[in-house]
């Protein structure tokens, strides 16, 4: 019989701050990521730190905000009060120490834990903090969370305010990146949410006048737009609403005291309750709620005193009293959109009638489509009892209280052979994979009724759970992962069409990446080198000396699921697709998926790279 292993005090062991941080960094800033998603772990660190920031433009202290990321150094300075001289250190060492918990100073501030800046410092390889106040200096410097060095206070001609440099540390972020589009995208909504406030991001400088209004417009082509943004606001409430000609579901942006709330919350359930009683009072008709919301494009910001977020990245608002002598979070925004939107409707008849027309629209279209949906709902149940196409994962984006459900990913391949490889080597716990019987159908220019016919579409949409809103979509990455030959280019084209037609916020949203699968196997008896690109091969080569074996892939059916592992584990190469504002979605559609094959073709030669044949090179 195995002796009982003591259980005594020596087990027990107390984690100090870094380590706890360390170890279990998920708990702080959600997932890690790579760089390659916009919620991944290395933009909450920069966020903790401009949080700050923020927090001194909005106690009237700083309008301008510089930052700069160069080779993995991230920079961020403010012209704040800055932190008193006395207490950098532990500011960015101690936790639960901060100015925040004196609400007179910051009553309606968003780092409220005293945590943010202490979870950038034990996770990164290098981090300094330096703070000017009263013509004098202090910096301090760690690594991993511990002390390096303290310099100060001495004299200086600086201007006052804080400056906090950081690395991320590449043992715990692996092979990352920071992609501007995600940054740029992260400082709009600052100054869309701080009107006045500048904010400088490796030179190029972002601003807004007004507000929520600017999020709509530069979000969306104005032409997609049914009619001018609504843009209402309050002493603690900001909203903007339209309509989208082009899309068909709903569109929210969530804020509280400045902080993107993507998961929603208490705010934005009674922003959507709000609208559809405002609206049926205004027409006096009991019009359907998914018929008053379709296709809107909508902002909500508002301040809350003390509030309570449901997780530590804060991305889905708890708290139910706004705080102070104000009435619930939800009475609070009945009474300013039952208010100021039936004014506004009122006053703007042109707008009242267009709206009114898009609902009557709605409600047609729903009703001649409900035959058609239960016909389908009947079949895709059917059909997920022996889902042959949907091989689903244990984690999905609905389970709040999962750490990786922000890892979940639904893999959209075609053939078997590819399926068979992703299936074998996937992580069983975080992904799916959905299999394609070939082409997709070209959905360019047809009504949501085919998304109900066509069965492979059907059958994608009661896998991705986005019938309704992409509020209940189960994956945080859709990943399209096809041969990188003609036919694989060909089914990507019509698969982003498909979402394009019908669910574009999948993709504004930053939902949809393109999964990168290496080109190249270079390998000699001791080494294996996978390489995504001609020069990454050239250089494996020349690593390798001698003569290196070297493998072309054709197709991801020629990649054993042993390798496969590589390329969708830790190490992960993911291609977002993102939408170009410039251009309308129903242009875009147009010019890729419509008629004017002159047009098209004179842009695929003019934009075409040339893949140079390789077998000169004897690839083997």
């Amino acid at each position: 019989m195995a002796q009982d292993s003591q259980y005594t005090e020596d087990n027990i062991r107390s984690l100090d701050w870094k380590e706890h941080i360390r170890l279990r960094p998920g708990m702080y800033i959600g997932k890690l990521g790579d760089g390659s998603s916009a919620d991944d772990g290395i933009y909450i660190l920069l966020k903790e730190v401009i949080d700050n920031c923020i927090d001194e433009f909005v106690m009237g202290a700083g309008k301008t905000i510089e930052i700069s990321i160069k080779d993995k150094v991230v920079k961020v300075r403010d012209y704040g009060r800055g932190i008193p001289l006395g207490k950098v250190v532990d500011v960015v060492s101690k936790m639960n120490t901060g100015g925040k918990y004196d609400s007179r100073a910051f009553k309606k501030s968003v780092g409220l834990n005293g945590v943010g800046t202490k979870a950038v410092n034990a996770l990164s390889s290098f981090f300094e903090v330096q703070s000017s106040r009263d013509n004098q200096i202090k910096t301090a410097q760690f690594s991993s969370g511990n002390l390096e060095s303290e310099v100060g206070p001495e004299e200086t001609s600086k201007r006052k305010g804080t400056k906090v440099t950081f690395i991320p540390d590449e043992t715990i972020f692996k092979n990352y990146k920071y992609r501007n589009e995600y940054v740029e995208r992260m400082l709009k909504n600052y100054v869309y949410l701080n009107p006045g406030l500048t904010i400088v991001f490796n030179g190029e400088k972002f601003h807004s006048e007004n507000g929520l209004k600017d999020l709509l417009e530069d979000n969306n082509n104005v032409e997609d737009m049914l009619y001018p943004v609504i843009h209402l606001k309050g002493e603690d409430i900001e909203v903007a609403i339209t309509h989208s000609k082009t899309q068909y579901s709903e569109e929210y942006h969530s804020f509280v005291n400045g902080q993107h709330t993507t998961h929603g919350g208490t705010h934005q359930a009674a922003f959507r309750e709000a609208i559809v009683k405002t609206i049926r009072d205004f027409y006096g008709k009991s019009y359907d709620a998914s018929d008053i919301r379709k296709s809107i494009i909508s902002a909500i910001s508002i301040k809350v005193m003390e509030p309570v977020f449901e997780s530590q990245t804060k991305t889905k608002l708890g708290s139910t009293d706004m705080g102070g002598d104000f009435p619930t979070v939800r009475t609070y925004i009945n009474d300013f959109v039952g208010k100021y939107l039936d004014n506004y409707l009122h006053k703007n008849a042109e707008t009242a009638e267009k709206l009114q027309r898009k609902i009557m629209m709605a409600e047609k279209e729903r009703k001649e489509l409900s035959g058609i949906r239960k016909l389908a709902r009947d079949r895709a149940k059917k059909a997920s009892l022996h889902n042959k196409k949907l091989r689903d994962c244990r984690v999905h984006l609905s389970d709040m209280k999962n750490d990786r459900r922000l890892e979940s990913a639904l893999f959209i391949t075609e053939g078997d052979s590819a399926s068979g490889s992703i299936t074998k080597s996937r992580d069983v716990n975080t992904q799916a994979v959905f299999s394609l019987k070939g082409k997709p159908l070209n959905s360019y220019g047809m009504s949501k009724k085919i998304v109900y016919e066509n069965e492979e579409f059907n059958l994608l949409q009661a896998a991705l759970n986005i019938e309704e809103s992409i509020e209940d979509l189960r994956y945080n990455n859709i990943i399209i992962a096809t041969d990188a030959d003609v036919d694989g280019m060909h089914i990507r084209l019509l698969l982003i069409t498909f979402f394009l037609q019908f669910f574009p916020e999948l993709i504004k949203e930053n939902h949809l990446y393109i999964l990168q699968t290496p080109l190249f196997r270079v390998r000699n008896k001791k080494e294996t080198i996978y390489c995504y690109s001609d020069e990454e091969r050239q250089n494996a080569i020349n690593k390798l000396s001698g003569k290196p074996e070297i493998t072309r892939f054709k197709g991801l059916g020629e990649i054993s699921p042993d390798e496969f592992r590589h390329f969708i584990g830790d190490d992960i190469r993911l291609e977002p697709i993102m939408l170009d504002k410039a251009m309308s979605i129903e242009e875009l559609l147009s010019f890729y998926m419509g008629k004017n094959t002159p047009d098209r073709q004179k842009f695929i030669i003019n934009n075409l790279k040339v893949e140079v044949d390789l077998i000169e090179d004897k690839v083997v």
